[in-house]
């Protein structure tokens, strides 16, 4: 086979793409990194990023465990504070049966004290009494034990046999009722 000789512009083009390949560091021997060094670096790039996985990993369970330990706590001492409130009126009720020679009117006077106090710590918690006596039966607070024939208007509540209560809107106890009904006949 024979050479074409090249002619002068185009051995000048050849010679200018070896310089520009040489000096982008894809030509040569000399100037391109070996495939183990490639191979090293790539290696210590993905142990990097495995570590640091590692890492965000356990980061992340154990902010996971202290929020749970967190909502445990919350839970186990959740009424803290509503417990050191009646303290005080467990301390009267038993002030009041250590006392020896107290008159009806002593200890009437001292029950009164002792539910306007468990009063006082129902009002900073936001625990209401339901006493529906004369209003309109409702099942959702209420829970009627009998209907008793009355003038009065139907499902109106007759007596409150026990109080009921709410904390925060929510239903703790139904007020147990009697509720009017229309007489027959």
């Amino acid at each position: 086979m024979q050479e074409t000789p090249q002619t002068a512009g185009e051995a000048a083009n050849t010679a200018a793409t070896g310089e520009e390949a040489a000096t982008n560091g894809t030509v040569g021997p000399d100037v391109m990194p070996s495939m183990e060094e490639l191979l090293k670096k790539a290696e210590l790039a993905a142990q990097e990023h495995h570590d640091a996985w590692l890492r965000a990993k356990a980061d992340g369970e154990n902010i996971r465990k202290r929020a749970q330990s967190d909502i445990a706590s919350a839970h186990k001492y959740a009424i803290d504070n509503f417990a050191g409130e009646l303290l005080p009126v467990r301390d009267s009720l038993e002030a009041a049966l250590a006392t020896n020679n107290a008159t009806l009117e002593n200890m009437r006077s001292g029950v009164e004290l002792t539910l306007k106090q468990l009063s006082s710590v129902f009002e900073k918690f936001k625990v209401v009494e339901i006493n529906p006596a004369g209003q309109k039966f409702d099942p959702h607070k209420h829970q009627a034990i009998n209907a008793v024939e009355s003038d009065a208007e139907p499902n109106t509540v007759l007596q409150v046999f026990q109080k009921g209560y709410m904390l925060n809107e929510r239903i703790m106890r139904p007020a147990m009722v009697s509720v009017a009904k229309a007489k027959s006949g």
